[in-house]
């Protein structure tokens, strides 16, 4: 990259802080070491990470009159390679990272460098191009439930802790409206099984001619096999064995979407079609 005019002191202060963070930062160290492959002398090792980080690299800033060193410290920070067996690091850097570059008109692309871009016009904006799934799913107007049990994980980009959150919030949920404290499968049978009879103790319709019996009937066989194949797999298995892409996500999520708009209408049945 050409030389790179200095970032404004916040900028480098809001980098600092995402690279320094007490929990899922760089420890004190790797701040060491990266500050010295990138010829950045560490002034003030004794302060705490974020800000030992920023006066660093502000001071490198003020000698140089140029900001390379601080786009040579995001890079040697957030490349791939050392996130191979923690991906999901290297996604909340990136995602945290995305927003604040914006505003200096660069971002960091999907090799984990800083790149040029658009200069971001507002937060929104910036806040925006760090989450391509998060706008997708806002575009196919999912159910407000989705973002509500998965909101971190998305700005994180963690399509795995996504589908897992936004699954395990399908239960919740379930367990909320029928107090019932069963989960997975047998959550489902307890609440909509139709049974010999076909009176559930839950309905999402009517129930009052074959038709609605049907789409009982596949509801329960959707939900039962939702929980078989994306609750189940994910909590047993680790995450690195476990391939799911933007696009498998997406598809995952827009389903359990569905799952909620029909607990949207759910009621307790009884022959006469009572409701709460």
């Amino acid at each position: 990259m050409p030389d790179e005019p200095p970032f404004k002191e916040e900028i480098v202060e809001g980098i600092a802080k995402v690279l320094g963070h007490s929990e899922r930062g760089l420890t004190g160290t790797e701040i060491g070491r990266i500050l010295s492959q990138c010829g950045i002398n560490d002034v003030s090792p004794m302060m705490t990470k974020w800000r030992r980080i920023f006066n660093a690299l502000a001071v490198q800033q003020n000698l140089t009159k140029r900001g390379n060193h601080v786009i040579a410290f995001i890079n040697k920070t957030i490349a791939p390679v050392s996130y191979t067996t923690n991906p999901e690091t290297f996604h909340w850097y990136r995602g945290q990272l995305i927003p604040i570059l914006a505003f200096s008109s660069l971002t960091i692309n999907e090799q984990g460098k800083v790149s040029r871009a658009l200069q971001a016009k507002s937060l929104d904006d910036a806040l925006a191009r760090a989450n391509k799934l998060k706008r997708e799913l806002e575009r196919r107007t999912v159910h407000p439930e989705i973002l509500k049990y998965c909101e971190e994980e998305i700005l994180r980009d963690s399509y795995f802790h996504a589908v897992f959150e936004s699954m395990k919030g399908i239960a919740e949920r379930m367990r909320n409206i029928s107090g019932f404290g069963y989960d997975g499968a047998e959550l489902v049978r307890e609440m909509f099984a139709l049974g010999s009879n076909n009176t559930p103790r839950f309905a999402i319709n009517p129930l009052t001619n074959v038709s609605y019996q049907g789409e009982q009937k596949g509801f329960v066989n959707l939900l039962t096999g939702m929980f078989g194949m994306f609750r189940n797999p994910i909590a047993h298995a680790p995450k690195i064995l476990w391939n799911m892409t933007e696009s498998d996500a997406l598809d995952m999520l827009t389903a359990m979407s569905l799952v909620h708009r029909k607990l949207d209408v759910v009621y307790r049945y009884t022959p006469e079609g009572c409701c709460y």
